[in-house]
């Protein structure tokens, strides 16, 4: 019997969980720009100044590095090449996440992916970061299968889990109370390698989760 492609969610639904994510990510360092800017603003606090300029060099980086990550991760990318190179893809990803407690590992080999598998392997980085959040290591490989590719990424790490509702929505299926911003972005990811005829799995077993897509070769894109 042929497997049942999930029912995917409305187009308008998709854009306005995924500007929900997005804004949920920049809360933080923008918050903390104009927290900056409140001490610079206050000549009382001169003596804080120092640290305040600190702050806002800090935050508008991360504000940067995830306004970049994010423009490719979850844009159409409209102006980038078919092919992108795998050193820009780390670039982004390891400025995306040098806030954050894992260890990066790059071991992606081939000098270029194309864009559909590249936002499929910056999308499945978000869900293995999250997966170790006390920290650990996280092993980011892939290889060019004849026109596709096939993605690996390893999280390591104390506690390491995998949240069930991700799970779900890597399958395309709605968690039992719906989709929100933080289940929509292993939904588009799973998403991504479905309307490129390819598929993702998840599996955890102690203090290590690993997500494998195979992406299938001339896949098509979402926008």
């Amino acid at each position: 019997m042929q497997e049942q492609r999930p029912a995917e969610m409305a187009a308008d639904q998709l854009a306005a969980l995924l500007c929900a994510r997005l804004c949920h990510d920049l809360v933080s360092p923008v918050s903390a720009l104009g927290a900056a800017l409140s001490v610079l603003d206050d000549e009382s606090s001169a003596d804080m100044h120092e640290d305040a300029m600190d702050l806002v060099r800090d935050s508008s980086r991360q504000a940067q590095a995830k306004l970049e990550f994010a423009r490719l991760a979850y844009g159409a990318g409209g102006s980038a090449p078919a092919t992108l190179d795998t050193r820009e893809l780390q670039r982004l990803t390891e400025a995306m996440f040098s806030a954050s407690k894992p260890e990066i590992v790059w071991k992606v080999e081939t000098p270029g992916l194309e864009k559909t598998p590249s936002r499929l392997l910056m999308n499945l980085c978000i869900l293995a970061v999250e997966s170790v959040p006390r920290g650990g290591k996280v092993t980011v490989e892939a290889t060019e299968t004849g026109g596709g590719a096939r993605i690996r990424i390893v999280a390591e790490g104390p506690r390491a889990r995998l949240n069930a509702d991700a799970v779900v929505a890597l399958e395309g299926q709605a968690p039992e109370t719906g989709y929100d911003g933080r289940s929509i972005q292993p939904y588009f990811a799973g998403l991504i390698a479905r309307n490129a005829g390819g598929r993702v799995s998840a599996h955890a077993s102690e203090e290590r989760v690993e997500f494998v897509a195979l992406i299938q070769p001339h896949p098509s894109t979402l926008g």
